[in-house]
C-alpha cells in the first residue's frame, strides 16, 4: 500500500515504534503512563531543501533508516489508520546502524 502523504523539502515521515508495555522489572504500564516513543523508521523522505546558491541539498537519512528524535519534536499525524510523525531533518538526533 502506497503512502498518501509526501514530505516536502527537508522533512521526513517516521512510523513510530510502539511504546513500551512494561518496565524492565516487569510492571505493566497503563496508557497514561507510557512515554511517547522517540524512535521510529523513516518511511518517506523529502527531496531536500535548497542552499543559498539554489542547489538542492540531499538528506542524510533515507527510507528504511531507524532514527531517534526529540520527545517533543515533529508533528503527529494519522494517515489511513497509521500513526506517523513528520519531522525536519534537523529534529533527528541520530541514525541507528
Amino acid at each position: 500500500m502506497a503512502l498518501k502523504l509526501k514530505p516536502l523539502a527537508d522533512r521526513v515521515i517516521v512510523k513510530q515504534t510502539e511504546a513500551e508495555e512494561k518496565t524492565a522489572s516487569g510492571i505493566y504500564l497503563p496508557d497514561a503512563a507510557k512515554e511517547k516513543p522517540t524512535k521510529g523508521k523513516v518511511i518517506a523522505a523529502g527531496p531536500g531543501k535548497f542552499d543559498d546558491n539554489g542547489k538542492r541539498m540531499e538528506l542524510a537519512v533515507s527510507v528504511g533508516d531507524t532514527v531517534y528524535y526529540g520527545k517533543y519534536a515533529g508533528t503527529d499525524v494519522e494517515v489511513d489508520g497509521q500513526k506517523l510523525v513528520i519531522l525536519r531533518e534537523s529534529d533527528i538526533l541520530g541514525v541507528l546502524e
